[in-house]
């Protein structure tokens, strides 16, 4: 890389770009604010269709949603699950019914005159059989003809052309129970995405500041800068920030988090966080439509929806398969009784119907679409939001994974990380001056100052603070009984003259100084997330050898970062546009066949995300742009879930190809069988079926390999 890349501007650290008066950053005393420019999101892939013009299985889950915390039951989501609990009651009935008339058929077919048996095999074939009949059907006037649906209707049809009707009963009876066990398998890979789209409130509470009467209304009703009022067990409706009340709010629909968090006035509240204690009077500061937990809704609507490529090779392969099996199936029938002596036409007609049967190509259409959904599903249950089956299967593909580094390997939050006295000034002394002198301060590392006295040796005593100035670009002055303090960068300790020997430290540095005599100097830090090391350790494991950082710090605190991460590869001092031209170069440099992700959380990284194969962003503290630029969002913004994300995909993967190899062989064998005479209608259609039900249990493998190996891990805490 080159040097413009590794020293470009002087910028100070991101975590104190707000700091331009009060801080220093090692040798930097200056820095300046890149605005990124509005970028254009990169096309995503279009939704496909299988060869039934269906989308094989992994529709997006509809938009759930709730009003007061558990307590709706007109909620979609309950609707839906009311939905699938009927439909597989009614698919019970069905092959209840037609297993009993099948019963009657077979058992008393020796009483019953020869048109009521017919009739009797009739009704139980149409019990299970019409719905593959319509859709068959319905496909040929829409120009689809050649799919499962036409195979197993021709063959069932012959079936009964040629007098074996329990054989033609039993395809469709084991086609419905196949389909029964899907349907089981697709509404809990649904039910997994939906938990985390099940959130949306259905009213909001608008208070009428006049008189103090509330009126409720829809959320999408509600405009920004109108005050809404929460009450106990009561999910917030919208984003904004709380005016008035204090109490805890469980955040662990958004975050994961699963202790309380306490509120107070003047601090943000997001949509989905449910009140455990204190009414809320909040002021809304975005639109329904922008809220937290919209966002959630709409990513996990459209994940299903973007098929992966072997999804959309499938869908393609099943358009040229099945004709090639009719015709297959036809030469069976037609050329042996034509060049074979002896051949009879009936029963060259019975090993191409049967033939018809085993070649059914339902189990791949259905098990690879649910193959994938299982694993967005999967992967939310580990808190992280895939958009689409292309990015799942993209994850397996990483060899470079490239990590911002404030707001996603570290906390973005400001801490006091080390206190260094000089001059005979004690600890806890040189503390106490720097938190009473910045109390009256709301810049974020003012407040670090203060928070860290107050943790450490409890209420700051404030009665001796008699005058108080701040300085833009140098620090504040202050008055503490008799004594002058001043609290700022080693600019403003050589402007006065103040004598130290501390210029060369590693941080944002606050220096201090009494009555003229040097006192020593803080450290702020923007603490690194605990879970970060053990991420990056994971990464390396799964193969991942190449991880890089880059970001607009200063150089000796990203060196400082990496280094404590086991990071080999880092650029600092980055500007947006800088963070692309790097990645770029990244990706010219990347194996054949490898992908290269970036994982990022601010603003300024959304460039960067569009750009990267694979653009993984922080859902909790991460910006709407980042969010809405990334292909994968970490709900929680816990990093480990990369690591976690990949093993999902790879895992996902291997199910379908494992599907792919098991069905095509077991196929190609059954279809021989069948050709030769070997197999007959019952082997076909138990070979069919069971080949089908195992790739779709299979299939649901991807469902469980999302169970949390971190459960009980504490998620980063908001802020």
């Amino acid at each position: 890389m080159t040097d413009k890349h590794r020293h470009t501007s002087e910028l100070a650290a991101e975590s104190t770009k707000n700091r331009n008066d009060l801080s220093c950053s090692g040798e930097q005393c200056s820095c300046s604010t890149a605005t990124a420019s509005p970028f254009r999101r990169r096309g995503a892939a279009e939704p496909g269709t299988d060869a039934a013009g269906t989308n094989s299985g992994t529709a997006a889950p509809d938009a759930p949603g709730n009003g007061a915390a558990g307590d709706n039951p007109a909620a979609p989501g309950d609707r839906d699950a009311g939905a699938d609990r009927a439909r597989s009651l009614q698919q019970l009935a069905r092959i209840a019914g037609s297993l009993a008339l099948l019963g009657v058929a077979w058992f008393a077919g020796d009483t019953l005159l020869h048109a009521a048996r017919i009739a009797v095999y009739l009704g139980a074939y149409l019990l299970v059989a019409w719905p593959v009949l319509r859709a068959a059907v319905g496909n040929i006037l829409h120009g689809r003809v050649f799919d499962e649906m036409f195979l197993m209707t021709v063959a069932t049809l012959g079936a009964f052309a040629i007098g074996e009707f329990a054989e033609a009963v039993a395809v469709m009876l084991f086609y419905t129970v196949g389909e029964y066990f899907q349907d089981l398998a697709v509404g809990r890979s649904r039910r997994s995405i939906a938990a985390l789209t099940d959130l949306r409130p259905d009213t909001a509470r608008v208070l009428n500041a006049a008189d103090g009467s509330t009126q409720v209304v829809s959320p999408e009703e509600v405009a920004v800068g109108q005050l809404i009022e929460v009450l106990p067990g009561e999910r917030i409706p919208l984003d904004g920030i709380v005016v008035s009340g204090e109490g805890g709010v469980d955040t662990s629909a958004l975050t994961g988090e699963s202790v309380p968090r306490m509120v107070e006035p003047e601090d943000d509240v997001a949509a989905g966080y449910i009140t455990e204690g204190g009414r809320l009077r909040v002021r809304v500061t975005r639109p329904f439509g922008r809220s937290s937990i919209a966002r959630v809704i709409e990513l996990a609507q459209h994940a299903a929806e973007r098929k992966a490529p072997t999804e959309r090779f499938i869908s393609r392969f099943a358009r040229v398969y099945t004709p090639i099996v009719v015709a297959i199936a036809a030469a069976v029938a037609i050329l042996p009784p034509l060049v074979l002596p002896g051949a009879e036409f009936s029963e060259w007609l019975y090993r191409a119907l049967v033939v018809l049967v085993i070649s059914c190509p339902c189990a791949l259409v259905v098990s690879i679409p649910l193959s994938y959904f299982g694993g967005i599903g999967g992967a939310s249950r580990r808190r992280v939001l895939v958009k689409g089956a292309t990015y799942l299967d993209a994850l397996t593909e990483l060899d470079t994974v490239v990590f911002d580094k404030t707001g996603t390997l570290t906390k973005g939050v400001f801490t006091v990380t080390a206190v260094e006295p000089r001059n005979g000034f004690a600890p806890e002394e040189l503390l106490r001056l720097a938190a009473q002198a910045e109390s009256g301060s709301t810049h974020p590392i003012a407040r670090a100052v203060v928070a860290a006295y107050i943790e450490r040796y409890g209420e700051l005593e404030l009665s001796e603070l008699n005058e108080l100035r701040e300085e833009k670009g140098f620090g504040v002055f202050a008055r503490l009984g008799e004594a002058s303090v001043i609290a700022g960068n080693h600019r403003l300790m050589h402007r006065e003259e103040i004598p130290h020997t501390d210029c060369e430290v590693t941080g944002t540095t606050v220096y201090l100084a009494v009555d003229g005599r040097y006192a020593g100097y803080l450290v702020v830090s923007d603490e690194l997330k605990p879970e970060a090391r053990t991420a990056i350790a994971k990464l390396k494991r799964l193969g991942i050898e190449r991880i890089v950082m880059l970001t607009g710090d200063n150089r000796r605190i990203a060196e400082s970062v990496a280094h404590e991460l086991g990071i080999a590869e880092v650029y600092a001092e980055l500007l947006p546009e800088d963070k692309v031209a790097l990645l770029e170069e990244l990706q010219e440099d990347r194996a054949a066949g490898g992908r290269v992700a970036f994982v990022g959380d601010g603003i300024n990284d959304a460039p960067v995300l569009m750009r990267a194969d694979i653009g993984i962003a922080m859902g909790g503290l991460g910006s709407d742009a980042a969010i809405e630029a990334a292909d994968v969002v970490l709900m929680d913004d816990g990093v480990d879930r990369v690591p976690a994300a990949v093993e999902v995909g790879r895992r996902t993967r291997a199910v379908v190809r494992q599907n792919i190899a098991f069905t095509l062989g077991a196929k190609a064998v059954f279809i021989a069988l069948g050709a030769l005479g070997v197999a007959g209608m019952w082997l076909a259609v138990i070979g069919d079926m069971g080949v089908a039900l195992l790739a779709v249990f299979n299939a649901t493998r991807t469902l469980r390999v999302g169970r949390d190996e971190s459960h009980g891990r504490r998620p980063a805490k908001r802020r």
